[in-house]
């Protein structure tokens, strides 16, 4: 059954680039057939699976200004199971476009709609566009028309929270969107979790602020927590998600442990 999960977060710097791409990744190196659709402008998550945004011909303003299908703008990568609807700095055009349009917070939604039906009709398991089990959503920084097509298309919201100081400031703005989105506009909408990034178990601030979220938001928030990692940091500027630049790392091992999680929702989902 396809979930799609927005990864998003309003405040920059949170891993949530990282957490996309690697728990997409993750989930890809399992078996599952996983879509990532990059939707911030800044094209992270496509240059950090060593595509080059600069030479892009189609991205994802394409498919929400309604000039492509999201088929017509799939890139493959490096990850065999692994789809990628690319981003550049092109992308803050579409959402120019969207704020004109009347049913413009739901453009995402309708092309994710038109591609899972397309694809499950594909006969062929070994096709390109056989059924896909994931679609993560990259969110770009902010709570803007972008990250509302995000939330209108998604089953649920996973949120990357840094482990420092103004952490909880930000997720709770960015629940009480996730609220008001569900309450107006998509009804199914969950939490599928709360992830803590950037944990260093050496500092007094990062083992509070980690306590104190999940003290506050109980089995909403994931037992895997991400560390901060010089090897994670890195990996994007080689191209490579850190499954490929150091599989044995820490934080390789911690991302696995994430896609394990989310995998177990599946479940959860079912049952």
């Amino acid at each position: 059954m396809l979930k799609k999960i927005a990864v998003a977060n309003q405040k920059g710097g949170v891993g949530k680039t990282t957490t996309s791409v690697n728990l997409a990744c993750y989930l890809a190196m399992e078996g599952r057939r996983v879509l990532l659709v990059d939707l911030d402008p800044q094209g992270n998550s496509t240059s950090g699976l060593g595509l080059d945004r600069h030479s892009l011909q189609k991205t994802v303003r394409n498919v929400l200004s309604e000039s492509a299908r999201i088929a017509d703008v799939l890139c493959l990568t490096p990850i065999r199971g692994l789809d990628l609807v690319a981003s550049n700095n092109d992308t803050t055009e579409a959402e120019v476009f969207l704020l004109r349009q009347p049913e413009g917070k739901s453009r995402l939604k309708e092309a994710l709609d038109e591609y899972s039906v397309s694809v499950q009709s594909k006969s062929s398991p070994n096709s390109s566009e056989a059924n896909v089990d994931y679609v993560i959503m990259d969110c770009p920084p902010s709570l803007g028309l972008l990250t509302v097509n995000a939330l209108m298309a998604a089953d649920s919201l996973l949120l990357p929270v840094q482990c420092e100081y103004y952490a909880m400031e930000g997720l709770t703005d960015l629940l009480r969107t996730f609220t008001a989105i569900k309450q107006e506009f998509n009804p199914a909408l969950r939490l599928e979790g709360i992830v803590l990034t950037m944990a260093d178990a050496r500092t007094n601030l990062s083992k509070e602020v980690g306590e104190e979220i999940r003290h506050h938001y109980g089995r909403h928030v994931f037992e895997t927590a991400i560390p901060r990692s010089v090897r994670l940091s890195e990996a994007p500027s080689h191209g490579q998600p850190i499954a490929v630049y150091a599989p044995g790392s820490s934080a390789a091992q911690a991302y696995r442990s994430l896609a394990m999680e989310v995998i177990a929702h599946e479940k959860e989902s079912v049952g």
